[in-house]
């Protein structure tokens, strides 16, 4: 089965301030987003890359900026919708123009993904159509409405939600089409599909596969990135 990535970096990076869209402010002298294409890039199993990128940023020179680039496999860049949902929705349309049976969708700004964890994911949704990664939740987790704890909740059964998220794409893209039919915004891709009542599957990531969201976000990938160094 052919695989393609799904990359998404048309986010404003409004919580991180800054003229700098997130995805291209720097870590260890590279744009975040680089660091993540350079995993996809190096993947054995992924056949095409797809990078969503802001619109205005296709009029001004993206094209340009990824063929300095030192990688092997062919970006294709598209232009990004107004939520993470529409911009994922426009790489699947892209993506579904071309020989692929596998869709791989991830945050751009999750630099710190693995080969191990893409490859994982995509044997997983190969079996069971969709597949995620994620961590166990080691804190405490409480249910709370206005300001009030309602309940302390069972963590032995909560999974934080990370990416890569593997599915088959014509799942995947029907997930995406009811969603859009239905007005319904969902956090992650996976949410849509199990809006299907299809299951999803969840696999262990890693601690230090973070989004990078806020300035400390990034000072502490640059202490990850210090310390493996």
């Amino acid at each position: 089965m052919s695989v393609s990535a799904i990359i998404v970096a048309g986010g404003k990076g409004i919580r991180m301030g800054g003229a700098v869209r997130k995805q291209y402010m720097l870590l260890a002298g590279k744009p975040i987003v680089y660091h993540t294409l350079e995993v996809f890039d190096a993947c054995s199993c992924i056949e095409e890359i797809y990078l969503v990128v802001p619109p205005d940023d296709l009029a001004t020179g993206s094209e340009k900026w990824i063929s300095s680039l030192t990688l092997h496999k062919k970006i294709h860049l598209v232009a990004g919708g107004i939520e993470r949902q529409d911009s994922v929705y426009r790489g699947i349309q892209a993506v579904s123009g071309r020989q692929c049976e596998i869709v791989v969708i991830h945050d751009a700004v999750r630099p710190f993904v693995s080969s191990i964890m893409i490859e994982a994911c995509v044997d997983n949704a190969r079996v069971s159509g969709a597949c995620i990664v994620g961590m166990p939740a080691m804190d405490t987790a409480k249910l709370v409405s206005s300001g009030q704890i309602e309940r302390t909740l069972d963590r032995n059964t909560i999974w934080m939600a990370q990416t890569p998220q593997a599915f088959d794409l014509n799942l995947i893209r029907t997930a995406h089409e009811k969603a859009r039919l239905d007005r319904f915004m969902g956090t992650d891709d996976a949410m849509l599909v199990e809006r299907l009542g299809r299951k999803v599957r969840i696999i262990p990531g890693s601690r230090l596969n973070m989004k990078i969201t806020t300035p400390e976000d990034l000072a502490l990938a640059e202490g990850i990135i210090n310390l493996n160094s």
